[in-house]
């Protein structure tokens, strides 16, 4: 599974970043994206789902930051 770290990062890049990232993999494969910008945690999953992925998993994994795991179609 791919991972990206974008903690410090702000929406619209906390997309543009996670849009890179699916680009440079396969078709069924996991990319796994950290953020601490609440925003990212509604727009990011409703973007990538427009787009055609699925949203596997939303978890908080502390105060402030959030995992997001998406498999891309």
């Amino acid at each position: 599974m791919k991972r990206i770290d974008l903690r410090g990062e702000v929406c619209p890049f906390t997309f543009v970043k996670t849009k890179v990232a699916l680009e440079e993999i396969e078709s069924g494969e996991m990319l796994e994206v950290i953020f601490d910008h609440e925003p990212a945690v509604r727009d990011v999953p409703r973007s990538v789902e427009a787009e055609g992925h699925e949203v596997v998993e939303i978890e908080k994994i502390g105060n402030e930051e959030w995992r997001i795991v998406i498999r891309k179609k």
